[in-house]
């Protein structure tokens, strides 16, 4: 069964049943028995049109569920819409239904959510983490936006801010999570790019482009985390960078400066950087001013003290830090590490030991326990 197919056949499936009339709820689950009918039959009796099956299928299920439902004069007005057999339209509509996701009558916050979850393919454990919420605060809010698009029409698509955001956290997911995502993002949001002139989108598709020449260099051969200053800086994908960086020149240009905009530039300046030592840290601080000024992140705030150790010494990014609520994710290991830098290797192993211990995924929390070791024996 190719798990990867059905994956990337869902979206088109899913926004194809939205316009033939289902409310996104129903066309959700519909799409879900498709697919758990599809890993059933396919081994031994695989479609032709794999797409054209699924849309068949899960319509069919759609009316399934519409039958069971009181509201029968809609339904037989639904019978009557179903789609014929054979090849399905070969049209993306992925980034419509991001679009469609975004609906008016959702917060940003839950449209974002609802279209991690249903369009994104992330589980709600990832779209919490990345949110910085439990994972029950998270279930509850996507479970508000399906009720609260519960039989509505999807025919009011959302603004560009709500669909960056998607963009953005499926990348972020994508780039460090369990899936890989990260095609897939640049993907949508280079055909975003070619139909909205918006210097925010053109600054998301460089962040990515720039953070995406990095990534092969993040990992060694057996899985664990190379850091940035420790990474083979001749492996960069150089045609990415140069990319991203004229991108990013124009988008500037325009002086709307966004959110996106600057964080490509921070991605820029360490791409600029031939080693670690050469990065213009004093340059990274003033974007991340900016940064802190246009989103006042505490994840902002975070990496701005990493910036603001490396151009003014450890203790000033330690007095940077001490501004901030230490359950912030990998404050402990920032902490770790400027304490490192300023020679007190008895605090930075114990924080590093407790930054492995809240770490989110298995490389994380193996790179931290080793930092910790490595200082216990230098203490030795």
């Amino acid at each position: 069964m190719n798990e990867a197919l059905l994956r990337s056949l869902t979206p088109s499936v899913l926004a194809i049943l939205v316009r033939r009339g289902a409310d996104f709820a129903a066309a959700e689950d519909a799409v879900q028995d498709a697919l758990v009918e599809a890993v059933r039959v396919w081994p031994a009796d695989p479609p032709r049109d794999a797409k054209g099956w699924l849309v068949t299928v899960g319509w069919r299920k759609f009316l399934d569920a519409t039958r069971a439902d009181t509201a029968r004069r809609r339904r037989e007005d639904l019978v009557g819409e179903e789609p014929a057999p054979g090849p399905a339209p070969t049209v993306d509509d992925t980034l419509q239904l991001y679009f469609l996701c975004a609906h008016p009558s959702l917060t940003p916050s839950s449209a974002v959510a609802l279209t991690l979850r249903a369009v994104g393919g992330l589980t709600t454990r990832q779209i919490a983490r990345a949110y910085l919420v439990p994972e029950a605060t998270m279930a509850q809010r996507i479970s508000r936006a399906k009720r609260t698009v519960s039989g509505v029409r999807f025919d009011q698509p959302g603004d560009v801010a709500t669909v960056l955001r998607v963009l953005y956290l499926v990348f972020n997911e994508g780039y460090s999570g369990d899936v890989d995502l990260v095609a897939e993002a640049i993907r949508l949001t280079r055909q975003l790019a070619a139909t909205i002139d918006h210097p925010e989108v053109a600054g998301l598709l460089a962040l990515m482009l720039l953070h995406h020449a990095r990534r092969a260099t993040r990992t060694a051969p057996d899985g664990s985390l190379v850091p940035l200053a420790e990474q083979d800086r001749g492996r960069w994908d150089t045609e990415s960078i140069a990319e991203g960086v004229e991108i990013l020149q124009a988008a500037l240009a325009r002086d709307r400066l966004g959110e996106f905009q600057a964080q490509a530039a921070v991605a820029a300046l360490h791409a600029d950087a031939p080693t670690a030592e050469e990065t213009d840290w004093v340059q990274i601080v003033e974007w991340y001013d900016e940064l802190t000024r246009l989103t006042d992140s505490p994840v902002v705030r975070l990496n701005r003290a990493v910036a603001v150790g490396e151009a003014d010494g450890p203790r000033a990014g330690l007095a940077a830090l001490a501004a901030l609520d230490d359950s912030l994710p990998r404050h402990a290991a920032v902490a770790a590490y400027l304490h490192e830098r300023d020679g007190d290797l008895a605090a930075a192993a114990r924080l590093y030991a407790e930054a492995a211990h809240k770490a989110s995924n298995l490389a994380e929390r193996d790179y931290l326990t080793r930092q910790a070791a490595r200082l216990n024996d230098r203490r030795r």
